[in-house]
């Protein structure tokens, strides 16, 4: 006789084992009618889950959140379901839900086309349509091996074979298909409704290219056709918005082969590169940061000590000399920070101690991750270390959460979710230590009033973090400034500072990085603003245009008083109509424009336009720079 708790703490309570579907029923139709799934005991479970002993249990609608990659999860099995329909020699293999989708890899000679996602996903279609139930067992691992194998499904075999023998197996089935999986899914297949399937990619067994290769076909899937709608819409914005385009047409940077995920910047975007860091050394000037700067190569033995060599290995570029020394190219600055504060003798006087550094690193990523400026193996990092007491430690995290936010508005972005990630299971350090600098970040935040999502479990071994997630002009997240309490370092580095006392204390160390990688911000950036960048972070901030021929001593003269007044200006004196020039600087997102034709050569005066085509009037060079100074050198 199970007794059900819900999330109100009212109590249900039943004569027999019950079902998630006849707890929704019995609290009401419309409930029942909508319910996607339950989670009993904080374990998510389908509707038709069984519960014979007492639990705490919450109805799981189709508008929460954990609907949706409900809903994905069963489509990736629909689209299996489908595939295996009209191809049937073809192989399954995995199926996962990512981020706003889904895909499943399968292992085919059949090239699968633009053509056969057509068919597919009209299959799909005609399958949900059906409304099949989707059913879970439970099979010996052996019975499972066996099952598998009969169909000719050899990579469910590998997957199966991984399994301990004493542990059952889940599958699920729908109609005649049967999947292996841990689940849950939706009731049944007409829950899904709003689906599309987007393209297809090469993608290796298990991520290993020693592996053999498997079509991986993308799916998206939402709640209704409004919301795909609106999906398919901002991606559509995405593509118009993708930086690598938008960075070729404005001149910023290329990629090439050469050099694998190392950026060659143009003029244009090297300026804008070096804009942001000057920015950026005026902010910490004001903020109280030194600026230092610490080796690119460095020993083994130093990354040794700090854990990296141990952990990080493979995403380490590495050499060897004549002498029998092995270096790395720095994959972080967090060691070389430590090793600064190590030079020295420090007194609690010191503290805290604030070290920002512009620091190059190197990070081996597989050329299939490599992704414009979004992901690279050569980037610099905004790191910065600060070295503090116990006691300093909530007022220092204090200012840099205000720090973060206040550089975020800087650049548009308003809308910044902050997630705070506590002690995982494997840790160092007392659990009054966790208790204290995890409070420590709670009370910043509570204090600034901030809205927060705790990610239990999610920090990292040495303390606590907190993360900000950007979203962006298209309502997509990003994940980019970091704070993180550490207690590792110092004593893997045996730093130590003067106590008042005269005793020897280890400091704390906060890694905070706000844009994380220069570069990839850039891409961000261009992508949140369409090309059309902050007016004193543009590259080029104006352009003079005279009309024809006879006004080009007076736009040189124009381009040359803008120069000496600090403004980033150029002058487009190419023999092509003026229709033509203007349209041309307007598509590279040039702030303002500045013709001058006949009158305004006579009367010295600039017929002023916006990138965005506005008609500005007409003034003098003298009343431009001053009206427009403060958006000019912001």
């Amino acid at each position: 006789m199970p007794r059900i708790i819900l999330p109100d703490q009212s109590e249900l309570c039943f004569a027999q084992p019950v079902t998630i579907h006849a707890i929704a029923a019995a609290i009401g139709p419309r409930l029942a009618a909508s319910a996607v799934a339950g989670r009993v005991d904080g374990q998510l479970v389908d509707t038709r889950h069984v519960i014979a002993n007492d639990a705490r249990v919450e109805i799981i609608r189709l508008q929460d959140e954990p609907a949706l990659d409900l809903l994905r999860h069963s489509c990736a099995h629909l689209l299996a379901m489908a595939v295996k329909s009209l191809f049937p020699e073809v192989q399954v293999t995995i199926g996962p839900v990512i981020e706003d989708g889904f895909y499943y890899d399968f292992a085919s000679e059949h090239a699968f086309t633009p053509d056969d996602l057509l068919q597919i996903e009209s299959r799909m279609r005609a399958l949900a349509a059906s409304d099949l139930p989707i059913e879970r067992r439970e099979l010996a691992r052996d019975e499972a091996v066996a099952l598998f194998a009969a169909q000719g499904e050899y990579y469910k075999v590998e997957l199966i074979n991984a399994i301990p023998d004493d542990q059952r197996v889940s599958l699920y089935r729908q109609g005649g298909f049967e999947d292996l999986c841990r689940g849950p899914h939706v009731p049944s297949l007409g829950w899904l409704k709003a689906f599309k399937l987007l393209k297809v990619a090469g993608a290796y067994w298990r991520g290993d290219a020693r592996n053999s290769m498997l079509q991986r076909i993308y799916g998206t899937c939402w709640r209704n056709e409004s919301e795909l709608a609106a999906y398919l819409q901002r991606q559509e914005e995405a593509v118009r918005r993708d930086h690598r385009k938008l960075g070729a047409r404005l001149d910023l940077f290329h990629f090439q082969e050469d050099a694998p995920g190392a950026v060659f910047w143009h003029p244009k975007g090297w300026t804008l590169f070096q804009r942001l860091v000057a920015h950026m050394r005026a902010e910490h000037e004001r903020e109280d940061y030194v600026e230092v700067n610490t080796p690119d190569v460095m020993d083994r033995s130093l990354w040794e000590v700090s854990g990296h060599w141990q952990n990080y290995r493979e995403h380490m570029f590495t050499t060897e000399t004549e002498d029998g020394r092995v270096f790395a190219l720095k994959p972080m600055s967090c060691p070389g920070a430590a090793a600064l504060f190590r030079h020295g003798l420090k007194s609690y006087r010191d503290l805290p101690i604030r070290m920002a550094e512009f620091g190059k690193v190197h990070r081996y990523e597989p050329s299939g991750a490599l992704h414009g400026l979004m992901r690279v193996r050569h980037f610099t990092q905004d790191d910065a270390h600060i070295f503090c007491t116990l006691d300093q430690l909530a007022d220092e995290c204090s200012k840099v959460v205000r720090f973060v936010l206040q550089l975020y508005r800087q650049f548009g972005f308003e809308d910044v979710r902050i997630k705070l990630s506590t002690r995982p299971d494997n840790r160092i350090g007392s659990d009054a230590v966790w208790d204290q600098l995890e409070g420590a970040l709670k009370s910043v935040l509570q204090d600034q009033q901030l809205d927060w999502q705790l990610n239990p479990g999610e920090g990292a071994f040495y303390g606590p973090k907190l993360e900000f997630v950007l979203r962006d002009a298209i309502g997509r997240d990003w994940q980019c400034g970091t704070l993180q309490v550490d207690l590792n370092l110092p004593e893997r580095f045996d730093l130590n500072y003067v106590a008042e006392s005269g005793d020897k204390l280890r400091p704390v160390m906060l890694h905070r990085a706000i844009f994380g990688s220069l570069e990839r911000f850039i891409g961000i950036l261009i992508e949140h603003c369409a090309g059309n960048l902050p007016v004193w972070l543009a590259p080029v901030q104006a352009v003079v245009l005279p009309i024809s021929e006879a006004q080009t001593a007076y736009a040189q003269a124009v381009l040359q008083q803008l120069k000496a007044s600090g403004i980033r200006a150029e002058a487009d004196l190419r023999n092509e109509k003026i229709g033509f020039r203007i349209r041309e600087q307007t598509l590279n997102r040039v702030p303002y424009l500045l013709v001058v034709g006949a009158r305004e050569a006579a009367q010295q005066q600039l017929a002023l336009r916006s990138r965005d085509g506005d008609d500005l009037g007409s003034l003098s060079l003298a009343d431009f720079l001053q009206q427009y100074a403060p958006v000019l050198r912001a």
